[in-house]
Order: structure tokens, then C-alpha cells, then sequence
């Protein structure tokens, strides 16, 4: 090969190393706000998990989106849809007498429904909440906060910092985001959003009122 041609090479082969270098800064600096745009809250969570260090926090939101990005949910049919809607009502009826109990249901029935739905078995919760992470950013908090009050001891004894009434609801509205989103079908994500926008608003209107509301039956004031 002569000297011509070898130079050629040379400039070839750095030009190519030149582009791939810029390419990788290029999705370097736009990984973030992918990340962040795709994770929402759950991408200041992991940041604040990782002490403020956003390129671990990055790294394990990248890793969680290689694993299960690919994911796609077994649709649910009719009959499994209300079988999974009676059973979310009767968590919301049992709340009124027995909120922990009531809880630690929506705990099993959210782990129930995502686990026929697709994601891994709720054996396994933390790989079943990091797939829910990458699918139903904006609403797996409220199944991580409904896992953890649920998971409580009953009030007294060895469970004294167990949660109160009060963060028992809200840990049960927060869940039921999750619970809706895994209930709908993507054609339907627009007019069933609105659905659940209204209806957690006309729990919040009743909570203190005493009337019917997300619960299903009246709430007796501060419960």
C-alpha cells in the first residue's frame, strides 16, 4: 500500500472516531432530559435516591428502560376488567371500617393486576415496581407509598410508626392512579383520564362532608 493511501486510511479512520465522539456527547447531553421528560417524578426520586448524583440516577433509569422498555401489556377483557373493578370497589367500601386492612388489599390487588398485565410477578416486587416505573411513571408512587403503609404493622406495639388513618387514604387515592392507568387501554387513555380526574375530585369534595365518595359509602368525618 503506498504512503498516499495509508495517509487516506488514517484521515478515514479518524474522521469516523471524530463522528462517533460527537454523536455520543450529542445523547449525552440530551439523556437527561429524555430521562427526565420519560420519568417525571420518578426521575427526582431516583436523583435524591442516589444523593443528588444524576448520572447514577441516569444509569439506573437507563438500565430499567433496557430491561423492560420493550414491555407490552396483555390486554384486559371484559369480564376480567369488572372482576378487577368489583374488586377495587370492595377496597374502597372496607376502607370505611378497616383502612389498614383495606390497604394492604390494594397492596395485592395492584400487584395482581400488573402481574396479569405483563409485568413481573409480585414476588418480585422491586423488578415489579422498576417495569410499572418505565410504563406508569407519573402513578408509581402511589403504589410504592400503598406497598409500605400496607406492609405496616397495626397500631400499637411493635407497629406504633405505623401510618394514621389519614396517610392510609392518601396512600389509597395515591394507588388508585396506578390502578386506573393498568385498567385502561391505551385507545382509551384520553376519555378515562378525565373519568379519573373527576371522580378523585369528588372524593376530595367529600372527604369532610360526610357524603358518598371515592369510598363508596359516607365517610364518617376524619376517616
Amino acid at each position: 500500500m503506498s504512503t498516499g493511501m495509508i495517509i487516506a486510511v488514517i484521515v478515514v479512520v479518524a474522521a469516523l472516531v471524530l463522528a462517533a465522539t460527537l454523536i455520543t456527547r450529542g445523547r449525552g447531553r440530551q439523556g437527561g432530559p429524555d430521562l427526565k421528560q420519560r420519568f417525571g417524578p420518578e426521575y427526582q426520586r431516583t436523583v435524591a435516591r442516589h444523593d443528588g448524583d444524576a448520572k447514577a440516577a441516569e444509569r439506573e433509569l437507563t438500565e430499567r428502560l433496557e430491561r423492560h422498555g420493550k414491555l407490552r401489556e396483555r390486554p384486559l377483557e371484559p369480564a376480567e376488567r369488572e372482576q378487577y373493578s368489583a374488586r377495587w370497589t370492595a377496597v374502597q367500601e372496607r376502607f370505611v371500617e378497616a383502612p389498614r386492612e383495606a390497604v394492604a388489599e390494594a397492596d395485592r390487588l395492584l400487584s395482581d393486576l400488573a402481574a396479569f398485565r405483563g409485568y413481573p410477578d409480585g414476588g418480585r416486587y422491586e423488578e415489579q415496581l422498576a417495569a410499572l416505573s418505565v410504563h406508569h411513571a407519573q402513578h408509581v408512587e402511589g403504589y410504592r407509598r400503598v406497598h409500605r403503609v400496607g406492609q405496616a404493622g397495626p397500631v400499637g406495639g411493635a407497629g406504633e410508626s405505623a401510618a394514621g388513618t389519614e396517610e392510609l387514604r392518601t396512600a389509597l387515592m395515591d394507588a388508585r392512579a396506578l390502578f386506573d392507568d393498568l385498567m385502561r387501554d391505551s385507545a382509551r387513555a384520553t376519555g378515562h383520564r378525565s373519568e379519573v380526574t373527576a371522580a378523585t375530585a369528588d372524593d376530595t369534595r367529600h372527604q369532610s362532608s360526610g357524603k358518598p365518595g371515592m369510598f363508596g359509602k359516607s365517610h364518617p368525618r376524619g376517616v
